[in-house]
């Protein structure tokens, strides 16, 4: 198992990405091999770092040769991806979904079809807007055809969206526990549905 955890975050060592390093201490226990992208440092090397849909259906011509092309590979050959964001005005922040609005070559190509992905939020406050910021995670794994789950496990509960913590997130082990249920469920899923991602590896 390949899981990949997305930084939304502009702080490489902030509130999410303890959790989103927590997430993938659990995938390390589960036997997979975890993988931490910072998407700050990603976008910050692109001239243009937001999508202008310069071409359609799209090529990928504007990151060509870059990190961000480096980082989309990665995401063509993962079992899962843990995605995480702070909280800005109840959404995600604006590196990740620049990060996004350039995957269209992903879909395109049905590149994450059935890739299993789980989200993760961390907000000034306990009930911060979390929640909101998670959907809009979800909603965009859903337009790329992902498997979406959340935080539940048998050998726990059933969970909720995902993961939601309120910083600072090393003190709040209610956030710990849940990134860490997250990231057994993605691998779980993951595991029992590798055949459904065998077209990538078939060239279908």
């Amino acid at each position: 198992m390949f899981i990949v955890a997305i930084n939304g975050s502009p702080n490489p060592t902030g509130n999410t990405a303890y959790l989103l390093r927590t997430a993938l201490d659990e995938v390390s226990k589960g036997g997979g091999e975890g993988y931490f992208l910072q998407v700050s440092d990603v976008m910050s090397k692109l001239k243009i770092p937001y999508c202008l849909a310069c071409t359609n259906p799209c090529e990928g011509k504007c990151y060509r040769g870059t990190e961000l092309e480096e980082s989309y590979n990665l995401l063509r050959r993962c079992d899962g991806l843990i995605i995480g964001s702070p909280v800005y005005f109840c959404t995600v922040s604006a590196q990740l979904k620049s990060f996004w609005d350039k995957s269209r070559v992903l879909r395109k190509e049905k590149a994450l079809i059935n890739v299993v992905g789980g989200a993760l939020a961390v907000g000034a406050a306990r009930f911060g807007g979390q929640e909101t910021t998670i959907r809009a995670m979800q909603d965009i794994m859903l337009c790329q055809g992902m498997t979406v789950i959340g935080d539940g496990y048998v050998e726990d509960d059933a969970g909720h969206q995902g993961a939601c913590a309120q910083r600072q997130a090393s003190d709040d082990q209610n956030g710990i526990t849940r990134s860490r249920i997250l990231a057994r469920r993605v691998m779980e899923v993951a595991r029992a549905t590798m055949e459904l991602r065998a077209h990538r590896t078939q060239g279908k």
